[in-house]
């Protein structure tokens, strides 16, 4: 546990250390720039399980296609995906457009404020709804993510081998600056990313720590190959898919079952196609 109670002198020294280091070394990102909830949503959404590098481009990009909750909300998943693709996980961009056309059907083209509504959109959970209202509403909300959690890690449990957020969390909650919780938050995450990049990975010691596995060869990036093979087409034969990809057609019957079952793609009458 932390050696030190945490007294408000502490929290004040912890507090300049972030801050002065994000006074020198903040990074220059484009969501950063805008207080617009779609954009902030949309930036939210791209980060999950993706390096800020890789994002950084595709939002740029993103954003000047389909600048608002309307323009995602009517365009085809197809052109959608065709954005998209580069970043992977092509559920969160679904999950995008689901959550634009029930921004448009249920809350007046606004994206709400508060958490628990937040989290009734697709694909938001807890932690990235707490984002979302921090950053595009300024609401003081404890959240964790992986650079946050590898601050908290470093600097209060540095003899710990294995660390829950559970024990994170409380620590978020009492160091918070309730009156600037966007400019803390950004701060946080910049410090986190230079731990990253000077020491060994502290948010290894987290009890939530998974090594990622090996995209090259994985079902994940057959079904990348399947959505971009189709992307361009209005559709194929699975036969047609399975000779364009040069993939054993068990593992592409597999994965094609797979984008099917998550909405991605859609198979009528031996053809298959973006859904």
């Amino acid at each position: 546990m932390i050696k030190m109670p945490l007294t408000p002198a502490r929290i004040r020294s912890f507090r300049e250390t972030i801050y002065r280091h994000y006074a020198l070394h903040g990074r220059r990102l484009p969501w950063r720039t805008t207080r617009d909830p779609y954009r902030i949503l949309v930036s939210e959404v791209m980060l999950q399980q993706t390096q800020v590098e890789r994002v950084v481009r595709k939002y740029r990009e993103f954003t000047a296609a389909f600048p608002d909750f309307r323009a995602l909300a009517r365009a085809p998943l197809r052109k959608i995906l065709r954005r998209w693709q580069g970043l992977g996980y092509n559920r969160r961009a679904l999950a995008l457009k689901r959550i634009a056309e029930s921004v448009i059907s249920e809350w007046e083209g606004k994206l709400p404020p508060g958490i628990e509504d937040l989290q009734t959109l697709p694909g938001i959970g807890r932690s990235t709804a707490s984002a979302i209202a921090a950053f595009a509403f300024d609401i003081p909300v404890p959240f964790i993510e992986t650079n946050v959690r590898t601050v908290f890690i470093h600097f209060f449990f540095r003899a710990r081998r294995v660390v829950s957020d559970e024990e994170i969390l409380p620590l978020v909650e009492e160091t918070l600056d309730a009156a600037h919780p966007r400019k803390w938050y950004n701060a946080l995450m910049d410090y986190g990313a230079m731990l990253k990049a000077t020491y060994e990975n502290p948010s290894r010691r987290s009890a939530r720590y998974r090594k990622q596995t090996s995209f090259k060869g994985s079902d994940r990036q057959i079904r990348g190959m399947i959505l971009k093979a189709c992307i361009g087409r209005r559709s194929l034969s699975a036969r047609e898919l399975v000779a364009r990809l040069r993939v054993e057609p068990e593992r592409v019957r597999r994965n094609l079952g797979r984008l099917v079952t998550d909405g991605l793609m859609k198979e009528r009458a031996g053809k298959v196609a973006i859904a």
